[in-house]
């Protein structure tokens, strides 16, 4: 991570001086890096932990609606502390809560299947606080001018820890018959977390006097501006996508190849893939054709999920999520840059930037738990031929995000539509 860290801001030496980034900056991509190691060691596996002891799908979506439902309200908690105390409080709280959370599956082992229910609340809680706190601080470190710089690097950054945990997982988790290579990864992963948080000792608090939580006005911001409430629905679509993705390949992949440390070998790859889409963000000029982008991006993918349709085997489930890998990063990052341009304008300007996180969260993890409900409902089953239509449906879906955005010319000023 030193090694990465110092190649992005090497990087940003040599961009335009309003495009630089910041000492907090740097240290926030460290930090999440050192963070993201340790969950994609833990993360990637978790499903396929759960997978092993029950190999019933539809427990993993229960626990993932859970883990979804939860998220939201963590995030309102994680919002309310922030703006009582300070965004770094609720970053901490979300990384000890998470390792807490590990070292309680390492204890717990197989007894995990009979409170899973349990485990997915605090995991829930957990990763809605660390999210909000980041999500926030993404935003304090940045500003309009070098933010999609910071997200394309983010985005390799991100990545290049994909890149570490799910091989070192899959390594360790082969070295050990039985489960114990998934407690053994977990133990690695809560170690790297305690990292992350005394690393993040290092970004200062803010100290404001604006200790008010607006978040019970967002109705009347909803009927003041109405490219927010777009933006909002944007994420609930892309939810609707993501909720599936974000366990389904995992098992897809396992039942396709059969060894965990073939999934992580697989993970690496892809990871690498979405870090040349990173590095094309980072080094490209600000866009203001946004609805191209995410047209083009949506197209691509909903053609990588169309070779599912063939079989779930193999090559084509490598086929389609290479291809994700390469054009799903390109849509997140354009929709997180628009949305914050758009909370640049909001009323109170930054003052509602906590709350503005907390609820495209709430719109977000509605999309994921729909979808998750609509796979239980229709493919409940691995073997369900069903499952590749309900991928190709939601892919689908995401189009009418582009209908949702509107382009950068197309904003004036105070965030009205011209």
């Amino acid at each position: 991570m030193k090694l990465q860290l110092h190649w992005s801001s090497m990087k940003g030496t040599q961009a335009a001086p309003d495009q630089q980034l910041s000492r907090e900056a740097r240290v926030a991509l460290f930090i999440h890096g050192c963070f993201q190691i340790g969950a994609s060691m833990s993360g990637l596996f978790l499903n396929l932990y759960l997978w092993r002891l029950t190999e019933d799908l539809v427990i993993n979506a229960i626990f993932n609606i859970i883990v979804y439902g939860m998220t939201p309200v963590a995030f309102a908690l994680g919002g309310w502390i922030a703006k009582k105390k300070d965004r770094m409080v609720t970053y901490r709280l979300g990384i000890a809560l998470i390792t807490v959370f590990f070292l309680v599956v390492i204890f717990a082992q197989e007894k995990v299947v009979a409170y899973y229910p349990w485990f997915a609340l605090f995991n829930g809680l957990a990763l809605g606080l660390y999210w909000t706190g980041y999500l926030v601080l993404q935003y304090d470190v940045t500003e309009s001018r070098n933010r999609s710089r910071y997200l394309g690097i983010n985005m390799i950054v991100f990545n290049s820890a994909g890149l570490i945990g799910p091989a070192l997982s899959g390594f360790l988790i082969s070295l050990f018959e039985g489960l114990r290579g998934y407690l053994f990864t977990f133990a690695a992963a809560s170690a790297l977390f305690g990292l992350a948080s005394f690393c993040s000792l290092r970004i200062p608090r803010i100290h404001s006097h604006h200790r008010t939580y607006y978040l019970k006005f967002s109705g009347l911001m909803m009927r003041r501006n109405r490219l927010w409430v777009l933006s909002l629905f944007s994420f609930f679509v892309l939810g609707l996508f993501q909720g599936m993705m974000l366990f389904l390949p995992n098992i897809l992949m396992f039942q396709t190849v059969g060894r965990e440390d073939h999934v992580g070998y697989l993970t690496v790859f892809f990871a690498l893939l979405t870090i040349l889409t990173g590095f094309f963000i980072s080094r490209r000029e600000q866009q203001n054709n946004i609805r191209r982008d995410l047209l083009v991006a949506s197209l691509i993918i909903i053609l990588g999920a169309s070779v599912l349709l063939l079989d779930i085997r193999l090559w084509t489930v490598v086929l389609y999520m290479s291809v994700y890998s390469l054009a799903a990063p390109l849509i997140i990052n354009t929709l997180t840059s628009y949305y914050y341009r758009i909370m640049d304008d909001l009323p109170l300007k930054g003052l509602f930037r906590i709350e503005s996180v907390v609820i495209r969260e709430f719109f977000l993890n509605a999309g994921r738990v729909l979808s998750i409900l609509m796979q239980i409902i229709f493919a409940s089953n691995i073997d369900s031929p069903a499952l590749a239509i309900v991928l190709i449906i939601t892919a689908i879906l995401q189009l009418i995000i582009v209908l949702l955005v509107r382009n950068k010319k197309s904003i004036s000023l105070n965030g009205v539509e011209e």
